[in-house]
């Protein structure tokens, strides 16, 4: 490694397999040069550049960014399901069971329940 050289990683994540990669570029290397110069292209072709989003220490960023010594650069797949509504989900199915107070939408108070003889 030379005066002119930086040290990254690149990482990427499948639910049963993810890569962490280190990778030496030119200092001044933008972040597409460096995931393309770490491999991790090769060893996941499902991975589109052009529409997948990229962070620095998970923090977004573009493609054209130029990273510092040894900085982080994360792949993100694209979600699979809005966290908005999943927890939107997770809690109606909460009012429903009894586990959530229907008017507030907060945890019952255990206490408050016991009075109520519902223990």
């Amino acid at each position: 490694m030379t005066d002119k050289q930086i040290r990254l990683e690149v990482t990427y994540a499948l639910p049963d397999q993810q890569a962490l990669l280190e990778v030496v570029v030119e200092q001044g290397a933008t972040v597409e040069q460096a995931i393309k110069a770490s491999g991790i292209l090769r060893r996941f072709p499902q991975i589109d550049l052009q529409n997948s989003k990229v962070g620095i220490w998970y923090k977004s960023c573009k493609l054209d960014d130029q990273p510092k010594e040894g900085d982080r650069i994360a792949i993100y797949r694209p979600l699979i399901a809005d966290p908005k509504e999943v927890r939107r989900r997770r809690a109606e199915k909460a009012k429903q069971e009894g586990r959530a107070d229907k008017v507030t939408g907060g945890r019952v108070n255990p206490l408050k329940r016991k009075e109520q003889g519902a223990e």
